[in-house]
């Protein structure tokens, strides 16, 4: 999809008091600027309302929102209007995250509605590949979880099966969250979800947790 650009929004970003600017200075670092909190971590937080609304929910838990998009961001910066002590944004490109994070640093990580990369011949490129699980099973505490969520059924098979072919363990999965009596419990939506949970589409949803070592 073609993101519209927002002019001005670099600088806004670049200006604002809830974007780490110096992100590589963080690493091994999170928690002690979070008070010892845990850290859970959105890929491609899109406009912010899956991040700022778990954030309220959770102050003792710290979330970190990370889009590459600045028109995006800027209208997640505009979601947390209150600027929540234990939410900030990343304005990066999520293959730079073993940069900004240690090792085991990360609790939770999210990736909802990821780009599904439908050609075969890109399939490196989804944030579900062997590759990205790698990262971020480097990224996550030996406690820590992968949650995962889309209306693309192909791309939640195929996520769903390469999970279990580099030995991570599901501990839940679903083809329908809306329809489910407990898993869709205190499901916070994203605005993906709520636009195409409102055309009748299913969302899977799934997490796991990573190899152990």
């Amino acid at each position: 999809m073609r993101l519209k650009h927002i002019t001005g929004s670099e600088d806004v970003v670049e200006a604002s008091p809830q974007v780490i600017h110096d992100p590589e200075s963080m690493k091994g670092k999170w928690r002690e600027y979070f008070g010892g909190r845990k850290i859970a971590l959105e890929i491609g937080c899109g406009k912010g309302k899956f991040v700022t609304q778990l954030a309220a929910l959770n102050p003792e838990i710290a979330y970190v929102g990370l889009d590459f998009y600045s028109s995006v961001l800027f209208k997640a910066l505009k979601k947390d209007r209150e600027q929540l002590a234990n939410l900030k944004f990343l304005w990066m490109d999520a293959r730079g995250l073993s940069e900004v994070f240690d090792e085991g640093e990360v609790d939770i990580i999210y990736l909802n509605f990821s780009d599904p990369w439908p050609k075969d011949r890109h399939a490196k490129r989804r944030l579900t590949a062997p590759g990205f699980l790698k990262m971020w099973e480097n990224l996550l505490a030996p406690d820590g979880r992968l949650e995962f969520k889309t209306d693309n059924m192909p791309l939640f098979e195929w996520s769903a099966e390469t999970l279990k072919n580099e030995g991570w363990t599901l501990t839940l999965l679903t083809r329908d969250l809306h329809h489910d009596p407990v898993l869709s419990e205190g499901n916070v939506m994203t605005e993906y979800e709520e636009k195409f949970s409102a055309k009748g589409n299913p969302i899977g949803k799934l997490a796991a947790l990573p190899p152990k070592a």
